[in-house]
């Protein structure tokens, strides 16, 4: 186009001058072939004029130009200057770059609600068939209205399967549901990208969505109500292990004490056992010893103890009376845990067993 205005520039200049030279040559009367010098130069700057700035044709990057011989399509132009007589050819520019289409529509939901949407496609011509669309649609206003009613056909087609509340809830899954639909349906008799469909906003009516609000709120209310029950039932279990296992705590301490108190009296039997051992010794009484074995879990035989025997015979009233006082007192340390005194007190003597001590098992290293 600059190339066209400076030539169109020289042009008309060169027939000015021409013009004014035949004019010159006139009045002062010069020879003949001077005046037809400038008229040769006034016809010839004419004709040019009339012929090559109109003919030059520019496309800019990011456009593309379908060439029209006398009103009938004949080729593309890419970005670049061309020389097309102007008389005959004409030039239809087409913007190459990506189209953006806002729609707005009212729609209804498959639960019968209505909505307004705001949608955008995004588009762009595929140059190659510049030619196609000349011919099928003329302009690029023209295509771009076509696929709008496209468009939006199919994303209230697409809308209308779906409730109010699942758009709500599935919005960005519809969305790309409904992009893919119209990607589908805007095919190749269009000669067009899709470049992207954004549904940019769903609008329903003030009565839903104030009931879509107060649902929230019922739900967001229930929601905290079953939060602080299960808070207070974790509230409640924590205190009910707590006293559980203060209540397990004094049990144990119970029993450890009564653990210890056995194993206190125990001693003092197996104490007094010796002692009267001793004792029935020193006052010549016969002691017999004779080892208790017992069956373990793996049914082996295991030394448990030392059986004493005390014989009586030939002893003093006095005598047999003391030790079967110890041998009394003994049984009763003893009889306190429920179980019968391992001693047995008889007219012709005295039996007892005494355990062996408690040993810690070994523990591998």
């Amino acid at each position: 186009m600059v190339i066209g205005i400076i030539l169109g520039v020289v042009f008309f200049l060169l027939l000015a001058a021409g013009v004014a030279f035949t004019v010159v040559s006139v009045k002062r009367h010069r020879p003949a072939h001077m005046k037809w010098i400038g008229v040769g130069v006034s016809i010839v700057s004419a004709l040019l004029f009339l012929f090559i700035p109109f003919s030059l044709h520019t496309v800019d990057t990011g456009e593309v130009a379908v060439v029209k011989h006398l009103g009938r399509a004949t080729a593309i132009r890419t970005p670049g200057t061309y020389f097309n007589f102007w008389m005959t050819d004409e030039y239809a520019t087409y913007d190459a770059k990506v189209q953006n289409l806002e729609m707005d529509a009212n729609t209804y939901s498959k639960d019968a609600q209505t909505m307004d949407i705001a949608m955008v496609v995004q588009f762009s011509i595929q140059q190659e068939k510049a030619l196609n669309i000349a011919e099928q649609y003329g302009t690029l206003d023209a295509l771009g209205n076509r696929i709008a009613s496209v468009a939006e056909a199919t994303t209230k087609s697409t809308l209308s399967k779906y409730s109010a509340m699942e758009i709500i809830e599935q919005r960005a899954q519809i969305s790309v549901e409904v992009e893919n639909e119209v990607k589908s349906v805007i095919d190749e008799t269009f000669f067009v990208n899709i470049e992207k469909v954004v549904l940019t906003n769903i609008d329903f009516s003030d009565a839903f969505e104030q009931t879509v609000e107060d649902k929230m709120i019922a739900e967001q209310e229930k929601l905290k109500a079953e939060y602080e029950k299960e808070t207070a039932l974790v509230k409640a279990e924590q205190e009910l292990e707590v006293a559980k296992l203060n209540a397990e705590a004094r049990i144990a301490s119970a029993e450890g004490d009564a653990q210890a108190t056995l194993l206190i009296a125990q001693a003092e039997a197996n104490a007094l056992k010796l002692k009267s051992v001793e004792i029935a010794r020193a006052l010549g009484f016969s002691i017999l010893e004779k080892d208790v074995f017992e069956t373990d879990e793996e049914g082996n035989e295991v030394k448990a103890g030392v059986e004493y025997s005390i014989d009586f015979e030939g002893k003093s009233d006095a005598q047999i009376a003391m030790i079967s006082d110890y041998l009394k007192y003994i049984a009763y340390l003893e009889a306190w845990d429920g179980k019968l005194p391992e001693t047995f007190v008889g007219g012709e003597g005295a039996s007892f067993i005494l355990p062996l001590p408690s040993v810690p098992e070994e523990t591998n290293p």
